[in-house]
């Protein structure tokens, strides 16, 4: 059984998912890292709002394709606020992908979970961070509240 990451505990019928899972793993390892956060996870609408910006930014920018331009923003903005906020990403990070060429790291992004890892303050930063790359070339717009 492999551990399911993260769990959000968000009713009585989940904390009881969750560990009856954790204990399907305990009893097939016998040993556990287990992190707990009360932050809230990150809105849908931030998740929607960053594809819909890697989709522009490829219409606009032709140089890549929409995926392409996600692997860039998680790889030039994404790694740098996990690796500053993040113990065990930067740990991970450095120890794996770090020593890459940037092409392979690039590629690398396309398989690595980044922006999903973040929470919402996180993810917030990492859209600034987009939109303030390409504000020269692409208008990246929030949309009202």
């Amino acid at each position: 059984m492999k551990a399911q990451k993260p769990y959000i505990i968000d009713s009585a019928a989940s904390l009881q998912s969750m560990i009856g899972d954790i204990r399907a793993l305990w009893d097939e390892v016998h040993w556990l890292k287990v992190s707990v956060s009360t932050s809230k996870p990150r809105s849908l609408d931030q998740n929607d709002l960053s594809h819909a910006w890697y989709a522009q930014i490829a219409r606009e920018l032709r140089e890549d394709d929409a995926l392409g331009w996600k692997a860039y923003c998680k790889l030039h903005h994404g790694v740098p606020i996990l690796r500053a906020e993040d113990e065990e990403f930067r740990v991970f990070y450095d120890g794996s992908l770090k020593k890459l060429s940037y092409e392979q790291k690039l590629q690398a992004m396309k398989y690595l979970p980044v922006s999903s890892l973040m929470t919402k303050p996180q993810l917030s930063k990492y859209l600034e961070a987009m939109q303030a790359d390409f504000a020269d070339r692409v208008k990246l717009e929030f949309p009202p509240d």
